[in-house]
């Protein structure tokens, strides 16, 4: 680890990469650069003490969207197998293969779109994800892994802050939906830390916040979350109106609602992700 640690050390500033390989942020991407390397190793040191872990030692790690390596400088320091980088800005791959030059193999790079990309392989090592990820497409890599999360130790991911409030929200909460009760379902989530507009480069309008995914002791099966995706879906199409207007396509409801004890005249956000649960498996 000492010896990765140095060789990290040893390389140019981030700033010094971003302006070498003239990497302005690309808003179509849905790009933010975090440059400070202080909270990049605070979010890796953060999330490895939340699930008490020294490091990374003998685990496959991903980051989506490394830009200019931040973040990857901040895992490669805590000892993965390898670290498996996926970024579609070729700018930023160019600074990825610098950096693979002077570290070694244990940084792995795939130029290509990180939603066509399979999380789920070389199963065998404990798998993370670690990831500042790109705003534009947050939420459907998020729901893709939430998936198949049996797959995977953890997931430390920063977002928008009104997507990790989403996240986080509990019933009875304008916050609250099929994300709140899919995430709640499939993990423990615990709110790292925040961080403000002024961390990145450029700003953006809104402030940001790290979460730490880990899975559930029982998570839901590809099956069981497809079914609930769909039940959710339609009880939120209609978020004001009760579930007896919403769900009446359903022809179980009435015996569904009793399962879950959940009267007909609920609307989405009073009922709990359990109860949604049970009413997916009763319908």
């Amino acid at each position: 680890m000492a010896e990765t640690a140095d060789k990290i050390n040893a390389l140019p500033s981030l700033r010094t990469m971003v302006e070498a390989h003239r990497l302005l942020a690309d808003k179509s991407l849905g790009q933010n650069f975090l440059l400070d390397q202080n909270i990049t190793d605070k979010i890796i040191r953060d999330s490895l003490a939340a699930q008490q872990l020294p490091d990374f030692q003998n685990a496959e790690v991903f980051e989506v969207g490394p830009g200019p390596g931040g973040l990857t400088r901040a895992v490669l320091k805590a000892d993965p197998r390898r670290l498996t980088v996926i970024e579609m800005d070729m700018r930023c791959v160019e600074i990825m293969k610098e950096m693979q030059a002077k570290i070694g193999d244990v940084l792995h790079i795939v130029a290509g779109d990180a939603l066509k990309f399979d999380f789920g392989q070389n199963a065998a090592a404990p798998k993370h994800i670690v990831s500042n990820l790109p705003y534009n497409i947050s939420v459907p890599l998020l729901t893709g892994w939430l998936k198949q999360i049996r797959n995977f130790k953890s997931l430390t991911l920063m977002f928008q802050k009104e997507v990790a409030d989403r996240i986080l929200a509990p019933t009875h909460c304008k916050d609250y939906g099929r994300l709140s009760i899919l995430a709640q379902l499939q993990c423990k989530i615990i709110r790292l830390f925040d961080l403000r507009p002024e961390c990145f480069v450029p700003a953006p309008k809104i402030w940001s916040s790290v979460l730490l995914f880990q899975p559930a002791e029982k998570p839901l099966s590809f099956a069981q979350t497809e079914a609930l995706e769909k039940l959710t879906a339609l009880a939120f199409s209609g978020r004001r109106k009760m579930i007896r207007q919403t769900l009446k396509s359903q022809p179980r409801l009435i015996e569904a609602c009793a399962a879950a004890d959940v009267p007909l005249t609920a609307r989405p956000e009073e009922i709990s992700p359990g109860q949604f649960l049970t009413l997916s498996q009763n319908l």
